[in-house]
């Protein structure tokens, strides 16, 4: 019988059963491509991750992501988490404070930077690729019907408008933290919309917090089979580049973003955001957050 092994990691936390889950096959060359998308649909996680040999020798890892309905060109914790279970497979100086991964993925190349300590990755930051933004999309009130608010809670401030880090997010600015809480997704209003646009995955945002940080969140992508996402780095990345565009969140040329998400879920999560901006680009997007191992195992693959 083949079988396959995986470790469980949760992604942007400190503390186990925080944070995003995610999947990782280390050794993925042995599994099946036509059994990928059935083993993120069996493990029914927000992301699973097969690693394969690099197509170019001068990077480390391939990197295939899905969802349990479908396969990402990018995505952030499984990025995050994958690179963490990897560098175990990774020769370094264990006097060394970080060291780089280069990891390809269906948007491209991803760098990653991981912070060490005592030997052990600490935080690990991805690179996203510069940010596309688009116009401004819907109405306030097309909006808020979707997140079941009041036209009011929409803040009228700030555009909403997709953009994308190489996954596209259309972003919502609410006013305040109870509305972002009170948010009752309708999966009904959502399809009247896909039959006229395609928005990309829904992030609505508030500047008031629980915890005292910058941003707090929530990501809902329905078309992936996952309802709500407790972390999502591609989402963040796209989110600190609009926070930074438009000056909502600005501090000089590189700006750093704390990034609550997850809280509503009962999975508290940090990201931790670098935004450049030169003139009127973002120039670069990091994002990173903290890892920890919760378990491994094998799956049979017949």
């Amino acid at each position: 019988m083949r079988r396959a092994n995986y470790f469980l990691v949760d992604v942007f936390t400190e503390t186990k059963h925080g944070g995003n889950q995610l999947a990782v096959f280390p050794d993925a060359q042995g599994i099946p491509e036509e059994l990928m998308l059935p083993i993120a649909n069996e493990f029914n996680l927000s992301e699973t991750t097969f690693v394969l040999p690099p197509t170019d020798k001068k990077n480390d890892f391939k990197v295939r992501i899905f969802t349990p309905a479908q396969e990402l060109p990018m995505a952030g914790h499984p990025t995050i988490g994958t690179a963490f279970i990897m560098a175990r497979r990774i020769p370094f100086d264990e006097s060394a404070s970080q060291f780089e991964m280069r990891l390809e993925e269906k948007v491209g190349l991803i760098p990653v930077n991981l912070q060490i300590k005592d030997s052990v990755p600490t935080r690990v930051t991805m690179t996203q690729p510069t940010p596309s933004f688009s116009p401004q999309i819907g109405t306030r009130q097309l909006w808020a019907e979707l997140l079941n608010l009041s036209v009011e809670d929409i803040d009228d401030k700030s555009p909403i408008q997709t953009v994308s880090c190489g996954v596209p997010y259309l972003i919502i600015p609410v006013k305040t933290l109870e509305a972002v809480q009170t948010i009752d997704f309708r999966l009904d209003v959502w399809k009247r919309i896909r039959q006229d646009m395609d928005p990309g995955f829904v992030y609505a945002y508030t500047l008031e917090t629980v915890d005292n940080h910058d941003v707090h969140g929530r990501m809902f992508a329905p078309d992936t089979g996952i309802l709500e996402d407790a972390a999502t780095g591609s989402a963040n990345g796209p989110l600190g580049a609009y926070l930074v565009k438009h000056g909502i969140i600005t501090n000089g040329r590189m700006t750093s973003i704390v990034s609550e998400q997850g809280y509503e879920m009962g999975r508290k999560s940090l990201l931790y955001l670098g935004i450049e901006k030169q003139g009127d680009d973002i120039t670069r997007v990091d994002v990173g957050g903290h890892c920890v191992i919760v378990g491994k195992g094998e799956i049979y693959l017949d």
